[in-house]
């Protein structure tokens, strides 16, 4: 598994991962139109392809496929063990 914070270190990663959770269960098209519209993030598709390879690597992204389309989900749960495991005391 490659580590959480190589995957969110990135910019480009980290507005995925932004537009995932506002629009959870995209395709490929679908998050490269709304980082150009909303991020004016322009990589190329298969330099966000990539970029989901490491967040799927990361566990931050499950992929699917319906059909000919492969739908992506963010998944909380690696980010929810790192806050596990260092707790903010108050």
């Amino acid at each position: 598994m490659t580590d959480v914070f190589k995957a969110l270190a990135d910019p480009t990663r980290r507005a995925i991962l932004d537009e995932l959770t506002e629009h959870d269960g995209q395709t490929l098209f679908e998050l490269c139109g709304r980082l150009l519209s909303r991020r004016g993030v322009s990589s190329s598709r298969q330099a966000l392809s990539q970029h989901l390879d490491v967040l799927e690597a990361a566990g931050l992204v499950v992929t699917h496929r319906e059909g000919r389309y492969k739908f992506h989900r963010i998944d909380t749960s690696p980010l929810r063990a790192v806050v596990d495991r260092w707790p903010i005391e108050e």
